[in-house]
């Protein structure tokens, strides 16, 4: 998968994809938006909810139990869940609880907004035959596409057991029959494409 972000001299960002291309970043980005979900909704959740008040609903306090998720939304504060209880450690949790409680919500939709954003623009382009098709983004877009894209690469990763220390280098001598090969390739397919848009925002 050769495609590349270009930068289109006006701040945006433009790629070619071929049908298969657009096919299984469609389908990694709805997958992210799944496993992001709607995280914790108002009590009623009624159709007459007042927007003010929705607002001033209270997320999870706790982080997420799925490795993945707890990736996408770390704990603000602390020095981790491995660390030996002390005071200090205390005093950050409960920072960190009432940071999420806070702001884990808006980041959910936030995510959800980047990852609708990709799905859109993927429904939008008409492939060409063997030629593909050229996809075309503002600046608006290829940032919300960064954030989506970074997502994809933090939750794949995390699957893959890839930590922050790790330079990924093992991935590349997976033999072929390697169940985690799938996977393996998108991953560096996403770095890819995501290191390439990073690029074209620079230029």
């Amino acid at each position: 998968m050769a495609g590349t972000f270009e930068p289109t001299g006006d701040g945006g960002a433009a790629i070619a994809l071929d049908e298969v291309e657009i096919s299984i970043l469609r389908s990694l980005v709805v997958q992210l938006m799944e496993l992001i979900g709607p995280g914790e909704g108002p009590a009623d959740g009624g159709a007459e909810e007042d927007p003010l008040a929705a607002l001033f609903v209270d997320g999870p306090s706790e982080p997420p139990s799925d490795p993945a998720l707890a990736r996408l939304f770390p704990d603000a504060y602390g020095a981790g869940p491995d660390a030996k209880p002390d005071e200090d450690d205390e005093e950050a949790r409960s920072a960190s609880a009432e940071f999420r409680r806070f702001t884990e919500n808006d980041l959910r939709a936030r995510k959800r907004e980047d990852g609708l954003a990709v799905v859109r623009a993927l429904d939008a382009v008409m492939p060409v035959g063997d030629e593909g098709a050229v996809l075309r983004l503002s600046a608006a877009d290829s940032r919300q596409w960064l954030g989506a894209l970074n997502d994809l690469r933090l939750a794949i990763g995390t699957r893959l057991e890839v930590t922050d220390e790790d330079d990924g280098s093992a991935l590349y001598t997976l033999p072929d029959s390697d169940p985690r090969k799938p996977m393996v390739m998108a991953y560096l397919w996403l770095g890819g494409l995501q290191e390439t848009l990073v690029g074209t925002l620079l230029s």
